[in-house]
């Protein structure tokens, strides 16, 4: 029997039992779409979280304090950040001390991070100005009291490029808006547009006192020397800080690509272990069709009777139940299929990563059916192959 014969055997079977055929397809059909939607929401998480990370910096170094004192003072100075520069494999750092205050435009206000810093910022920490101008060497130098706002922060206060040279409030104190940032996306807690950007001697001698930083961003020249800059800052820091070879370090150097790797790590064990977790659904849906082709077996036991009497060989008998399984399973898994396409992409949609579409994905979720269908059809298919023509013919 040529397998298109019975490819229409087994579809001419299940118009006859719709409702069971529909009934039997649910588990697949659930299982199928969970996968799809779990693995594409898992791997859409990954590619948001890289491209969160990527937009913090090109080849990004931050230097943060082990330490801080009872006065909020830290081991990291201007100084410290001066002395960095000066490495040829540096091609940028900024110095960086935070600090949240009220910010006050005419009558909108909001609460928000400000951010003490120095003209290299921008390419740093990977900004674009929008409206205005960014921080100068002057303003930087002598203190000015000039601020530039990020996407989310003048979008709060209903400020925009005609707003530039206004006052607005910081703490009570006024500064000029000077400029505003290109949005770079993102929202809640971490959201990279929700800041105010002014001179760091500016937020010491207003905001925080002293004349330690909290932070240093150092943006490495190439991808390659990561590790030796890293190693260079290391030794450069100690010997300034005066520690000795038995001290322990009094900041730490932290790699973004170590984080993006830890990140991408972790979102893919997730995406694993949903895909695993929702692969239990489908062996739910396997069992089901395995039933209801027993079942089926037991009401056509006459039938396969009469076909061997007049011929049918025991694997015609195996393949029409089988293709009837894996028909059940492959029907099932691309309805799945659209339906887990579907869920993710309103999930990608609500949460803001847009629509990821894996072929991959689809292809496993395709042999996926195809495996349920094989493994839980051949027990029901060999039952009814092995089952003599005679009682058969003699069963009610």
């Amino acid at each position: 029997m040529s397998v298109t014969e019975l490819l229409r055997l087994a579809l001419s079977r299940l118009r006859t039992s719709r409702l069971r055929a529909a009934l039997t397809m649910l588990g697949v059909i659930i299982g199928v779409a969970s996968v799809v939607a779990l693995v594409s929401v898992g791997q859409g998480t990954t590619t948001n979280i890289t491209d969160r990370l990527s937009e913090l910096g090109t080849n990004l170094l931050t230097i943060s304090p082990t330490t801080m004192s009872s006065d909020g003072s830290t081991s990291l100075s201007l100084e410290d950040a001066e002395a960095i520069a000066e490495l040829s494999s540096v091609a940028g750092v900024a110095p960086e001390v935070e600090t949240n205050q009220t910010v006050t435009a005419g009558d909108e206000s909001t609460d928000t991070g400000i951010v003490g810093t120095t003209p290299a910022y921008p390419d740093v920490r990977a900004f674009e100005v929008w409206q205005g101008t960014f921080l100068t060497d002057v303003a930087v130098d002598r203190g000015l009291r000039v601020a530039v706002l990020g996407a989310s922060t003048a979008e709060d206060l209903g400020l925009d490029g005609d707003d530039l040279g206004s006052e607005i409030s910081i703490g009570g104190i006024p500064f000029t808006l000077i400029g505003i940032l290109q949005p770079k996306g993102g929202s809640g807690f971490a959201d990279p547009d929700d800041l105010v950007l002014v001179p760091v001697a500016t937020v010491q001698k207003y905001f925080v006192g002293g004349d330690s930083v909290r932070s240093i961003g150092v943006s490495v020249a190439a991808d390659a020397d990561m590790d030796a800059t890293n190693a260079e800052i290391t030794a450069l820091l100690r010997e300034r800080h005066e520690l000795a070879a038995t001290d322990d370090d009094d900041f730490s150097v932290f790699d973004q690509t170590q984080l993006l790797e830890a990140a991408s790590s972790i979102s893919a064990t997730l995406t694993l272990l949903l895909g695993g977790i929702a692969s239990i659904s489908l062996v739910v849906g396997g069992i089901g069709i395995m039933n209801i082709m027993l079942v089926s077996v037991r009401e056509r036991t006459r039938e396969i009777g009469i076909r061997k009497a007049i011929g049918a060989r025991r694997r015609d008998i195996l393949a029409q139940f089988l293709v009837e399984a894996l028909t059940l399973s492959l029907l099932g898994g691309l309805i799945g299929i659209l339906l887990g396409l579907a869920v993710s992409a309103a999930i990608g949609q609500f949460a803001g990563w847009g629509f990821t579409f894996d072929p991959v994905t689809v292809l496993a979720a395709v042999l996926s059916s195809l495996a349920v269908g094989v493994v839980f059809g051949v027990w029901p298919a060999r039952q009814a192959a092995r089952l003599d023509p005679i009682s058969a013919l003699r069963y009610e």
